[in-house]
Formats: C-alpha cells, structure tokens, sequence
C-alpha cells in the first residue's frame, strides 16, 4: 500500500499545480495586461457625496479626514457618521465642521433594544447624502492625492454604477506590516482582474463607489443585516454586473491606512472579513475556495514529495515548482507596478505559502467562528 502514496501525492500535486497555474495565466494576468484609461479631469463635475463611518475616531479624525475635506474638486460634501462613540468623536467633528461648510455631520445614538452597526451607520449616511453618486472611505484613511475624488468620480459615465478602488496599508516596519501588504496586494490582484473580466465579486469600504439609486434599487444591505461585516464585499457581491462595474487604479486614486501593529488586532480584523465568504454568490465561492483549497494542497503536496523523494516524481515536482513560481512572479511583478507594491515580490516564495496557509486557517475560522463587533 506504501508504494502507492507517493503516486497518489504526486497526482494530487499535478492537479493542484494545473489549477494555480490556470489562475494565474487566465485570472490574474488580467490585471497585469490592464492599461490604464486617459481621463480629462477638467470636465469632471459630478456632485459627489463621500461617506465615512466613524465609532470612537478621535484620533484619526484630525489626522486623516481635512486630507479628504480638502481635496481638489468643484462640487462635493463629505458626510461623516458619528457611530455610537463614547470618545472625544463628536466635539472633533464639530470643531472640524466651523472650518469645513461641506462637512455634513450625522449622530446615531445606541438603542438598548436595538444592535448598531457599521451597515446601519452608512445607511444613514445614505440617506443623509446629498448626491445620487457616493464615495466610501475609511475615517483611518488618506487619500494618496488631491485628486482622489476627481479620479472616481470619473468613472461614473454610463452605465457604470459601481467603482472599484484600491487601498494598500501604509510601509512601516515589521513582518506583521510586510505581510498585510502582500495580502492586500494578492486580494486586489484578484478581484480588480475579476472586475476587468466583468465577473466582478467584491469591493474594499476604504476605496469604494456606488450610486444612491443601486443601494436603494437593491434594498441597501437588507440581505446580508444580518452579518456585521460585508458592506463592501457583500454588497458588490450582490450588485455588480458585468456592465455596472469598472475600476480606478491610478496611484493618486489610492486611498491608504494604517496597518494592525499587532496579531490580536489583525487576528479580530480577519476574522471578521473572512466570515462573509460564505454569502458569496455561488459561483464566486467555488471559484474562490478552488483556488484556497488548491492553494494549500500545492504546497502539502509539494512538501510530501520532498520527503518521499521518489524519482523520477521529485525532479518533476521541483521543476513544476519552479515553473510557477517564475510565472508567478512575472505576473505579480506587472500588477505590482500598476498598484505600486514591487518591494514586496522579491519575497513571493515565503508570502505566498504563508497567505495560502492563513487563506484555510481564516476561512475555518471565519465559518465556525462568529465576530460579534464590527470595531
């Protein structure tokens, strides 16, 4: 029975390798060969709302929000919600609102009967807008330039009721800071590819835009309430089509935060994210649990034939190896350039199994275990 094992791993190998290699050469090389659109600021107009929740903010407030009051656009207001905090939130933004008219404030008060939420805040934000077109951010959010507004707003032409941004962490030291960033790096290599494939499946709330009429044409987040996280990826997830949804991944269209300094922080911040996968549409689950599972199986496989060292399986296993990761670089090395993160593919081979590790790991964990706090 022995002798048949590493047959069996070598085979398991060769179909996880076949896969990967697939979602390299047919899902993410989108990203990759994607050029970047001319766009004329200066016509640029649209009234924009920008809305921003914000639960016990006050030390990010005035550090990261006059950046995105103070952005270079003709006709805009930026809608904050004050969540329920029990800090110093509320006299921040009203001392920011004497030096800013177009700082709309909203207040939503605890219930004890009733459990608030990020999803809830941004629906009174909705409401409260102004504008049928809305950008989303983060109130731990910079903009990478003046013209961050212009740059989505853009966009909105047509039929496009959804924009994609992208947001990476902001380059400080440690490993914890370094892998985030590569995470974040693979996750927008993903779905900004799947979105150029016109089979969008999610979105980032740090850089996100939508139009008023689609979050009340689709009933806001009513089919996903339920669930404290989702209002980025669940609502696209349910939204997007193939003709409503486009991208915006000019550098100064960025929109960049902080990292979490520490693993309970990342670990609760994950947790909460990866919990909503399974409300993924269905064929965006398979998709994405294939290349998980296959991911993972990749390299247990790859590790198992080492130790069995069986020829001539070995010398193919090692090349196969080698094979993708030459693929994987290239392709990365491309997207890396277009969403500015080339420091990080040097360090692929150690990233890329820790990521397809923390991909099961998370997942698991995000099934069986529920988070109960959005912050």
């Amino acid at each position: 029975m022995e002798q048949y094992i590493p047959d069996a791993i070598f085979y398991l190998f060769v179909f996880c390798f076949v896969v990967q290699k697939g979602f390299l050469l047919i899902q993410q090389r989108r990203l990759a060969a994607y050029r970047l659109p001319d766009q004329d600021l200066e016509t640029v107009s649209l009234p924009i709302s920008v809305i921003i929740s914000a639960r016990n903010e006050a030390g990010n407030l005035p550090k990261f929000l006059p950046s995105i009051l103070n952005q270079e656009y003709p006709d805009f207001e930026v809608v904050v919600v004050n969540d329920c905090s029990v800090d110093d939130t509320p006299h921040v933004l009203q001392e920011l609102s004497k030096n800013y008219p177009h700082l709309k404030l909203v207040t939503v008060t605890e219930h004890p009967r009733f459990k608030t939420g990020k999803k809830f805040a941004l629906t009174m934000g909705i409401k409260a807008a102004a504008n049928e077109h809305l950008l989303f951010t983060d109130a731990d959010c910079v903009p990478a330039s003046p013209q961050w507004i212009a740059r989505m707003a853009a966009n909105f032409t047509g039929s496009t009721e959804i924009v994609l941004g992208y947001s990476p962490y902001i380059k400080s030291s440690g490993f914890l800071n370094a892998f985030t960033r590569f995470e974040t790096l693979r996750t927008g290599i993903n779905y900004l590819s799947a979105a150029i494939g016109r089979n969008a499946y999610m979105g980032i709330g740090r850089n996100l835009g939508y139009t008023k009429s689609l979050f009340f044409k689709c009933k806001g987040f009513a089919s996903h309430l339920h669930v404290l996280a989702g209002d980025d990826d669940l609502f696209v997830n349910r939204n997007a089509t193939a003709d409503n949804t486009v991208i915006e991944i000019h550098p100064d269209a960025f929109t960049f935060s902080e990292s979490k300094e520490s693993l309970s922080a990342y670990y609760r911040q994950k947790k909460r994210h990866m919990g909503v996968g399974g409300l993924y549409k269905n064929e965006h689950r398979r998709m994405l649990s294939l290349e998980a599972i296959t991911g993972f199986l990749f390299y247990i496989s790859l590790g198992l034939a080492i130790f069995f060292r069986k020829e001539p399986y070995i010398f193919i296993v090692a090349g196969a190896y080698v094979v993708r990761l030459i693929t994987q670089v290239i392709v990365y090395h491309q997207s890396a350039k277009k969403l500015t993160g080339t420091g990080l593919v040097w360090f692929l081979p150690v990233y890329d199994l820790l990521c397809n590790v923390y991909l099961i790991v998370f997942g698991l964990i995000g099934t069986f275990i529920k988070t109960t706090r959005w912050k």
